[in-house]
């Protein structure tokens, strides 16, 4: 089976994981999967696997339930290239297994899903060890997700996880270092600021729009953008500095959205919490008089010390709002000459 490495899924549906029978034909196989984009995402890998007879095709997975707040099971007996419709057309045939935070997933709990799949005997117990070590997986790879899809039973009546994918939570990269090194290997399909800013630790996307946005925390920078787009403007970036952002990270985060030439006008949107306004305001300045930034520039600061922020802003002539409807009408408008 030759598959496509890319970073989505529905794969199988797109066309992209394709058998072959010989070396030669592995080969004209890869050349077309390598043609291929799937759902925007350039395939420049594929893996080689060997093909297995199935007699039946499940679905296994572990997810975080942030609604019960814990690990749960996503089985049924229903898997392969259709499993989202099952999911929606026949919710009852998804099996949910709530695993005890405190607890955490027993042996017995491992076969009893197993027997919810319809195994008995060597298979349950072959089935309830890969569930089991699906767990494992999770919690040593601080994952999100890790669903194995399709569970191949064999015509030989073996049961193998004939594919795997995990989600690894972002934030604990600094910790999960063969996943930050390997993420490396995806570098041709981020651009070069995307590229300069995660070595600077910032959550950075490129956009195509002409309002460079600036904020701490992915919420607060996503609000932002959509704030911005309701007032008929388009984002240039998704830029997220984080919470308790140094004055060192504000100027890494305004040197990469400023280096985008089609960045007309710069909004920042800071949340005081951990962060002082009054922090942000003088690092603003500061780096605005280092990097000798031309720019219009539109403020929110809220939260801790905010007066003294807007003080210290109102000084140097930089509009500072209260309001993110107002920043963000404000930042649209100077694109186009507004006041």
């Amino acid at each position: 089976m030759i598959k496509a490495q890319v970073l989505v899924a529905g794969r199988g549906k797109a066309g992209a994981i394709k058998p072959a029978s010989s070396p030669e034909e592995a080969q004209r196989v890869a050349q077309t999967i390598f043609s291929m984009t799937v759902k925007g995402e350039k395939v420049a890998k594929v893996l080689v696997e060997e093909q297995l007879a199935s007699r039946y095709e499940r679905y296994v997975s572990i997810v975080v339930d942030r609604g019960s707040k814990c690990y749960t099971i996503l089985c049924s007996t229903e898997g392969g290239v259709d499993i989202e419709q099952v999911a929606t057309l026949h919710p009852e045939k998804i099996i949910r297994y709530r695993i005890d935070a405190l607890l955490g997933l027993q042996e017995f709990e491992c076969r009893t899903v197993a027997k919810q799949l319809g195994y008995s005997g060597q298979q349950m117990s072959k089935v309830a060890s890969i569930v089991s070590k699906l767990y494992q997986i999770m919690l040593q790879c601080d994952g999100e997700l890790i669903e194995s899809n399709p569970l191949i039973e064999t015509e030989a009546g073996d049961v193998v996880a004939a594919d795997l994918r995990i989600l690894v939570d972002d934030n604990s990269l600094f910790r999960q270092k063969k996943f930050l090194e390997r993420s490396k290997t995806f570098e041709p399909d981020m651009s070069e600021l995307e590229i300069k800013a995660r070595e600077k630790g910032l959550a950075f996307v490129e956009l195509d729009g002409d309002v460079g946005i600036i904020g701490n925390g992915a919420g607060l920078v996503m609000a932002t953008l959509d704030m911005i787009i309701d007032y008929k403007g388009k984002p240039a970036n998704f830029c997220d500095v984080g919470g308790g952002a140094s004055e060192e990270r504000i100027a890494s985060a305004l040197e990469i959205v400023l280096a985008n030439p089609r960045v007309k006008v710069l909004l920042i949107n800071i949340m005081g919490g951990i962060t002082r306004c009054d922090d942000v305001a003088r690092a603003i300045l500061d780096i605005q008089k280092k990097m000798g930034i031309t720019i219009p520039m539109v403020i929110r600061l809220v939260g801790t010390n905010e007066k003294e922020g807007q003080k210290i802003l109102a000084a140097a002539n930089i509009p500072s709002l209260n309001s993110m409807e107002e920043a963000a009408s404000k930042a649209v408008s100077l694109i186009s000459g507004g006041i």
